[in-house]
């Protein structure tokens, strides 16, 4: 069988086209040994490859080259092609892929639920030994509607809207049609339109010019393929609403104190019945470490792959044979189900005690099911490792594997060795690939109701992993420990982010083609069809930390590009390293610090290092020894003394950076130290300019570069559409990196990205974007309201429009416009916390709002335990808020 591949692209003395597809002929994917195309002049392309006469299928897209080098490649929906060879040839006429206008449009979310397939399956079959195939891709085509083709012949029926051809559509969201070749006479014209099923109307053409077909003749038992064509339209602006809330804040009657997976499928009734079309959670991966509310931080999971065992649900598991038991477990499910939040301890206590009766009972069953073994296979390379390192941790009572003796390195045979089943410890490691079976179960469960009804889960992809993770142990080549990631100050936190997580070794990572996170990917898309990029800053920099400290104010970026001494000094800034790297201060700083503690805290804590300035004795010179210092000591004095040294410690106006020697960083926030204050104006100035520079100027070009590298190859490992939390201190390169790979942003109306602007503009948001009110690191609209009385009332005049002083609650008729406004918003996505759903009915709200929030991003010890107060069931019977909230999606045309 001969395929030839011909596509018309135009290039520069020097590029080349390849071919690279899913077979060996073409390269198997491996770019280093892709099919090199022979130039034929005017911007064609060709290459001929024979294939044995059989049956075969196989996907392929193109790239150019330059010295070797990929330099581009088509977007990332690939060609497709299926043949039969007996005396057969393949006569392919590609179009380059270009990004869509609306890639999101053929993400998994769309093509799986928001745009069912639709039901018209009808195909044309042409009986000739010369035929023509036109495909095209068109996702936004409604469940009772089809793709049709026209020309200008008879074949193609002329431009007559009642002869319109119905194409095939068997892999949506590609359509195709079939022609007898020897009915066609070129050029031909033709165009694509939409037509319902019903009345067979159009709906609409595609926009632009007809389009015009020449192909060479064709040989006998010669088929022509015309790819890589897409459906022409203006900019759509389909747009839906939804729902976030965490898995563990779900309650219904059969929960056990803690939301789980059957929780979730309850959860989505709800969704369904108010025509919300997608649901957000938070992290679901396991955080077990120390079986203590400090596992309750859902973004400092153990591993990227192993979901966490407490969102089980019991009755789903099976039933305990022993009576008493049962009726015991009923007991202990009323109890906790009673209260108010998630009491995480005795929640995990006796989940576990379930968990351990359960699998003594079913785990030979279990285990020698078919589904059982075919998980196991398929994911044996990471639960494996995972199991090995629970095991290890409940034998050696900690997370950190550097106290593990034997196994504090990770070595594979040993590993392998220990997880045998024909060691001692095989029982108690094969519990966790026992949990890990049900979890997978139940979570895909939920994945296929959302699909029966139309509904997306949106997961969420933490941005670090817990330094004692597996994956830490397995693999620490891949991460710098002796780091910590964080955020700078911002509107969360004064003092900026630590949270304890070792930053990634990006140069390692990329020599690898990324595999690490293409694995985590494509884990996530076996349940989830949207996610969201936590701190998608992080893949352009990241906030850097000595491992030492406890607050961010002593990190800086990295990647970054830090000045020499001799830029300082150009900058016109008398540099000192001693003075602007190391804390010095005087009497009237440590008065102003320290108050009536002054003179203790002279005797105690400082040294003086000159003749008018202290400095901190050594053995408290950085935070981890003075967090140690103070651990158990709780009381007003040793607050305002604690943080009086803390200040002193970030008394400096550069840090230096830890690989290129005589290269310093400005300290974030520098301005505001009593170092700063005591600079004469011309070395403010200096200063001033060269802290500009540095945040907002200087590494512009350098992070997209390194957001691209990073970011494509790894959006582009599955089809899941792509949402990032860029919130913070944001880059200028980072709207237009986001704004080109069509990555959704997230807009809040109270984080404004623009300065010198209190409130986002609602109406100004991108249509490329997710919108809400709040975020789980915020406070719900109900505790923002009694947060700033003077901004509220800025809020209440000039974006609500309304007269007089602001009430001193947020009353449920303003959470409602609040709502509205979000809903009316151009965001391809609202989605609202659940806790602001409910705030717009007097009735189901909480009284108590403050308990309603889910963390405080400034406690690195916050304990998540919120939980919804109604049951998911009484939430359904809810007629007056379900109505409401139907009309209000409705109205704002989110119900398509």
């Amino acid at each position: 069988m001969k395929i030839s591949f011909n596509i018309n692209f135009h290039t520069v003395w020097g590029q080349v086209l390849h071919v690279i597809g899913s077979i060996p002929e073409l390269g198997s994917w491996n770019v280093s040994v892709a099919q090199p195309m022979q130039y034929a002049g005017e911007g064609n392309w060709n290459l001929e490859i024979e294939l044995p006469d059989e049956e075969i299928s196989f996907e392929y897209r193109y790239f150019m080259s330059s010295n070797e080098k990929l330099i581009f490649e088509e977007w990332q929906k690939n060609h497709h092609f299926s043949g039969c060879g007996v005396e057969s040839s393949y006569f392919l006429h590609d179009y380059w892929q270009n990004r869509p206008q609306n890639q999101a449009y053929y993400s998994s979310a769309f093509i799986k639920s928001f745009f069912a397939p639709p039901c018209n399956k009808f195909e044309r079959v042409i009986k000739s030994n010369k035929k023509i195939i036109i495909k095209v891709l068109a996702p936004h085509i409604g469940r009772n509607q089809s793709l049709c083709i026209s020309g200008n012949q008879e074949e193609l029926g002329n431009w007559d809207t009642h002869e319109l051809l119905v194409m095939a559509c068997d892999h949506f969201p590609e359509w195709n049609i079939e022609f007898d070749a020897d009915k066609l006479t070129y050029p031909i014209e033709y165009k694509f339109c939409i037509i319902n099923n019903n009345d067979k109307d159009v709906v609409r053409w595609e926009n632009g010019d007809n389009r015009i077909l020449n192909l060479p003749p064709l040989k006998k038992n010669e088929t022509g393929i015309i790819s890589g064509l897409q459906f022409r339209e203006y900019q759509a602006n389909w747009k839906c609403a939804g729902l976030v809330i965490p898995v563990f804040s779900l309650r219904s009657e059969s929960s056990f104190g803690i939301g789980d997976f059957g929780d979730l499928k309850k959860m989505l009734d709800w969704v369904r019945l108010t025509s919300q079309k997608i649901i957000q959670i938070l992290p679901i991966n396991d955080t077990t470490k120390t079986h203590t509310p400090q596992d309750s931080y859902p973004y400092n999971a153990i591993s990227i792959y192993a979901l966490h065992p407490l969102y089980l649900n019991l009755e789903k598991m099976g039933t305990l044979n022993n009576i008493s038991r049962n009726k015991y477990y009923k007991q202990i499910q009323v109890e906790l189900n009673n209260q108010d939040s998630v009491d995480y301890e005795s929640v995990d206590r006796y989940k576990w005690e379930y968990f351990h009766e359960i699998f003594s009972q079913e785990r030979e069953k279990i285990q020698l099911s078919p589904e059982f073994q075919l998980f196991f296979e398929e994911n044996k390379e990471w639960l494996i490792p995972y199991a090995a390192y629970s095991y290890l941790r409940e034998k050696n009572k900690t997370c950190d594997f550097h106290q593990w003796k034997d196994f504090s390195k990770f070595e594979k045979s040993k590993i392998e060795k220990l997880c045998s089943t024909q060691s001692s410890h095989y029982k108690e490691i094969a519990i966790y690939y026992y949990l890990q079976f049900h979890l997978h179960k139940q979570m895909s469960e939920v994945r296929d109701y959302a699909y029966s009804n139309g509904i997306v889960l949106k997961g969420d992809i933490p941005i670090g992993i817990s330094r004692t993770s597996v994956e830490a142990w397995t693999s620490p080549y891949y991460y710098n420990m002796d780091k910590q990631a964080g955020a700078p100050p911002d509107d969360f936190s004064v003092n900026g982010q630590n949270w304890g997580f070792p930053t990634y070794n990006w140069d390692v990572m990329e020599n690898d083609d990324y595999s690490w996170w293409k694995k985590r990917f494509r884990k996530m898309s076996d349940y989830f069809d949207a996610y969201r990029i936590d701190h998608i800053l992080g893949f352009f920099r990241i906030w850097e930390i000595p491992e030492k400290s406890v607050q961010g104010l002593l990190g800086y970026f990295n990647p970054s590009l830090p000045f020499s001494m001799q830029e300082i000094e150009n900058a016109g800034l008398d540099f000192n390293v001693e003075r602007f790297t190391t804390p010095h201060i005087n009497e009237i700083f440590i008065s102003r610090l320290f108050g009536e503690y002054t003179s203790e805290v002279k005797d105690v804590f400082l040294e003086r290092s000159s003749s008018h300035h202290f400095a901190l004795k050594k053995r408290f010179d950085n935070q981890r020894k003075i967090e140690s210092y103070f651990h158990d000591k709780n009381d007003e004095k040793s607050h305002i003394i604690k943080e009086g040294l803390y200040s002193i410690v970030n008394e400096v106006l550069f840090i230096e950076d830890h690989q290129k020697i005589h290269h310093y960083h400005p300290r974030i926030a520098a301005s505001t130290s009593f170092i700063y204050s005591e600079l004469k104006n011309s070395d403010k100035y200096a200063f001033d300019y060269l802290y500009w520079n540095y945040f907002y100027q200087r590494h512009n070009e350098f992070w997209k570069e390194q957001a691209y590298k990073r970011l494509i190859p790894l959006i582009s490992c599955t089809d899941m559409l792509v949402c990032g939390e860029d919130l913070g201190m944001i880059p200028h390169s980072v709207p237009e990196v986001m704004n080109k790979l069509q990555i959704l942003s997230l807009e809040i109306e109270r984080m404004p990205k623009k300065s010198n602007v209190k409130f986002t503009d609602l109406k100004q948001i991108p249509y490329h974007s997710v919108c809400t009110t709040s975020t789980h690191d915020m406070s719900t609209i109900r505790g923002w309201w009694l947060e700033d009385r003077e901004k509220i009332q800025l809020y209440y005049n000039q974006v609500l429009q309304r007269e007089g002083d602001a009430p001193p609650d947020c009353p449920a008729e303003i959470c409602e416009q609040i709502i509205r406004n979000h809903l009316d918003s151009p965001s391809m996505l609202t989605i609202i916390p659940l806790q602001d759903w409910l705030s717009i009915d007097d009735r189901l709200r909480k009284t108590d709002c403050e308990s309603e929030r889910i963390n405080i991003p400034a406690n690195t010890n916050h304990y998540w335990r919120y939980r919804m107060h109604l049951t998911i069931e009484k939430l359904l019977d809810a007629e007056k808020l379900n109505d409401s909230i139907r009309e209000m999606i409705e109205k704002s045309g989110r119900n398509e």
